[in-house]
């Protein structure tokens, strides 16, 4: 039976014990599992085919909430037009004056009292109708939440004020009271408790109120993402007449233009035109990323130079914003395990906090204490028990630290990714396309003798064109890119022409770039290479020369005519067979140029051999800084490559690894990870390709980098957007400091309950301060959460 996974809205919930029954409820049905994030409102359902999103609605109403399927993200201001705005500004006006006479007697009026009661009626009944109507509600269904704790102390409050002044001695004109904070001074039925009422209303209206303006800010990144998207766009039609539509009615084959300044409506693929386009938005990335024809853009990202034409590939739902987006909202709608376990709690607590009170009104009345007195001790304990600062604890640190992530590159899968990074000590680390940049890249023209540098690249580049092997289109690349050699704003006919003797694809579009010189994706397997998809602005110079009878010699090189030359690029070996040897020179030059982790390859040509030249995947500029932050933060990092260990070794001391496994095959890479499993390790796997994905799937942290397949992306729990590896130290530290708010958040919920409580039921707290105490709580939470905003 196939299940489906469905987001609702929820409405109605007031605090923890709110998600933890609607959670039992939906969980009770027959195959259902539902996960409810007081935090942001929502429950993320997975169900059988035999029920329907209508039988989820249900159930959650038939439990006294309102749920919806999920509404577009607004960023229009909510407190606008928000009624609890408005009943806490009202409330803070009447409560004010009501506390102040209570608290100083010599501002106590004739008949102070009863106007008292007049200013209090509104805060409490009206102000504070949320919890009464919330606590109402549950009951009807046989629940006891945190509203009812406000409900009962609340309406106490005010019912024995009632009773005091209309039936007791408080209603006489002149009475006059102090206001104490021990439940001990209390003195019978001539007290009232309305500054208790309408105080503990406006107090925690107050947290409330901050809870929501918090838990918006924490999903202000979401909201920032789904910004990011265009509004309109201008489509181009077959005719070549622009008109200009809104961007959700984009589809998949859509031409539209690009000006500058303008953002990039949707992912696709540049069809004419060339510019730098700034992608820091999407990744954090703050140098821009130069396009043209063939390359790949992402929607969101703003066109900064040149007129583009692009088409669409992706639209909606399926494309990289919407993706990030939508992994952002089911981070923050996931639970870690510690949520849980204060959710469990939450839902046998408010039931304890009833027995707990109503032992302490009649432990009191039994000791011979003033009825008011223990009414008041009893008044104190419901209020200060309120666990709201438990149920925010997690799920706010959660909705912080995800969307602090995503700012900075780093999209969590999860809340359990979180708790696995922080008990992270050895980070394995994938070669290519994670350590380097994925390509390989012409590092060194060595000449012989007699011969110039710039003669051995432009004769090798003319032969190399004619091949897909990566190491020749590093050197065909380097040929074209120089600006010695190809004629201002043109390539060589030996590259835009068709395919010369094979029949691979990157050669069979005449007057394009192929896949040889535009270098495509790299790595792991893949016959591309990442790269410019387009030759630099400025090539200036002679065009290259052609070549004809181009053969490739497998595993050795590639021979051809060029310039009426018998040319000769490739390893010794084959120039050996030509009966070409190295010069002494040039050997000791091949050995000390292999030694530093480079591929070697030697040109020929009229019987001699005319020079050298040294091919690398380079080193990334930040990945030595990414392994020192790793380090520094207690990781052991280990470098695994596919790679012989001459070059392995050779990048790994370059950035700053000690540990190298070479030589490693796909599929042993996830023997790398299980061995140093059962080493007793905690093992973070890092990487971008098909290749990677078991082992990233294997570990207990796995994280893709968002320059790589999307293989790799869906096996990991984190996804670096940028291809820059600091970003996984970033990742570790930011997962570690989240669970480290989440843990201080909880230790002080828990404590705050556990050692007010019984100063409550001794009597050592008056109502209002325990109201002032139990929001004060939850303001602490909120602002420990909102530390992670400042994360860097």
């Amino acid at each position: 039976m196939s299940t489906t996974e469905l987001d609702l809205d929820i409405q109605g919930m007031t605090c923890a014990s709110c998600a933890n029954r609607i959670e039992r409820r939906l969980n009770k049905l027959d195959g259902v599992t539902a996960s409810v994030n007081y935090a942001s409102e929502k429950a993320h359902v997975s169900f059988p085919d035999a029920h329907t999103p209508e039988d989820l609605i249900r159930t959650v109403e038939e439990a006294g909430y309102g749920a919806g399927l999920p509404s577009p993200i607004s960023n229009d201001d909510p407190d606008a037009s928000d009624p609890l705005r408005t009943r806490l500004i009202w409330s803070i006006a009447l409560s004010v004056p009501v506390i102040l006479v209570a608290m100083i007697p010599p501002l106590q009026f004739p008949a102070w009292q009863w106007v008292s009661l007049l200013l209090a009626l509104p805060v409490v009944l009206w102000g504070g109708s949320g919890f009464h109507r919330a606590a109402w509600m549950n009951l009807r269904h046989g629940a006891a939440t945190m509203d009812t704790l406000v409900s009962v102390g609340t309406l106490a409050a005010l019912g024995w004020s009632v009773y005091a002044l209309v039936f007791g001695t408080a209603g006489e004109i002149g009475m006059t009271h102090g206001w104490s904070l021990l439940a001990t001074q209390a003195d019978g039925s001539g007290s009232i408790y309305l500054e208790a009422a309408a105080g503990v209303t406006t107090f925690i209206l107050l947290g409330r109120y901050i809870e929501a303006r918090s838990k918006r800010r924490a999903g202000d990144a979401l909201r920032s993402l789904l910004d990011l998207g265009a509004k309109d766009v201008a489509v181009r039609g077959d005719d070549g007449v622009e008109r200009r539509i809104p961007a959700s009615e984009l589809r998949v084959g859509d031409a539209f233009v690009v000006r500058p300044g303008e953002k990039i409506a949707t992912d696709g693929e540049v069809i004419e035109g060339s510019s730098a386009v700034d992608v820091s938005m999407v990744t954090g990335e703050p140098v821009p990323a130069e396009v043209g024809v063939g390359s790949a853009v992402t929607g969101g990202t703003v066109n900064a130079s040149g007129l583009l034409v692009v088409r669409a590939t992706r639209v909606g739902k399926d494309t990289q914003l919407a993706q990030m987006a939508k992994l952002v909202e089911d981070a923050q709608a996931s639970k870690a395990e510690v949520q849980r376990l204060a959710d469990r709690i939450s839902g046998i607590f408010v039931p304890i906090v009833i027995v707990i009170a109503i032992a302490t009104l009649a432990t009191w009345i039994l000791i011979g204490q003033p009825v008011a007195a223990a009414f008041t001790a009893a008044v104190a304990v419901l209020i200060i028990a309120c666990p709201c600062a438990l149920g925010l604890a997690t799920p706010l640190a959660m909705m912080m630290g995800t969307g602090t992530g995503a700012k900075r590159g780093i999209l969590i899968k999860d809340a359990a990714a979180l708790e696995r990074a922080r008990r992270i000590d050895t980070i394995v680390l994938d070669k290519t396309g994670t350590v380097t940049e994925g390509r390989m890249t012409l590092t060194q023209v060595i000449p012989a003798a007699g011969e110039s540098a710039d003669d051995v690249l432009r004769t090798a580049g003319a032969l190399e064109v004619a091949s897909e092997h990566p190491i020749a289109r590093a050197i065909a690349t380097a040929a074209v890119e120089s600006p010695h050699f190809a004629a201002p704003g043109t390539l060589p006919a030996a590259i835009s022409g068709e395919a010369l003797g094979d029949e691979s694809p990157h050669f069979a579009a005449p007057g394009t770039l192929p896949a040889a010189i535009s270098g495509e994706a790299s790595g792991n397997g893949s016959p591309d290479f990442a790269g410019a998809t387009t030759p630099p602005a400025a090539i200036s110079g002679d065009p290259l020369p052609g070549v004809t009878d181009f053969r490739n010699v497998e595993g050795l090189g590639a021979q051809g005519i060029v310039d009426g030359r018998a040319v000769v690029v490739g390893r010794p070996q084959l120039l050996d067979q030509w009966s070409v040897g190295l010069t002494p020179e040039l050997q000791r030059a091949f050995d000390e140029a292999q030694a530093t982790g480079a591929t070697v390859v030697a040109i020929a040509w009229d019987g001699a051999p005319r020079g050298l030249l040294a091919v690398a995947d380079t080193v990334k500029p930040t990945s030595a800084e990414a392994v020192a932050e790793m380090r520094a933060q207690g990781l052991d990092p280990i470098l695994v490559t596919g790679d012989a260990e001459a070059p392995a070794r050779a990048v790994a001391a370059e950035v700053g690894i000690d540990r190298v496994i070479a030589g490693v095959l796909p599929h042993e890479k996830v023997t790398v990870v299980t061995e140093l499993q059962q080493e007793g390790r905690t093992v973070a796997m890092v990487g971008d390709g098909v290749n990677d994905a078991a082992a990233l799937a294997q570990a207990d942290l796995g994280m893709a980098m968002g320059t790589g397949t999307d293989v790799a992306i869906e096996a990991s729990d984190l996804t670096l957007v940028r291809g820059d590896l600091r970003v996984a130290a970033d990742a570790v530290r930011l997962s570690r400091k989240t669970l480290r708010i989440i843990r201080g958040n909880l230790f002080w919920a828990f404590a705050y309950n556990v050692a007010s409580i019984p100063l409550a039921a001794a009597g050592l707290l008056a109502p209002m301060l325990a109201g002032a105490a139990m929001a004060f709580s939850s303001v602490f939470v909120v602002l420990n959460s909102l530390r992670l905003r400042r994360f860097r």
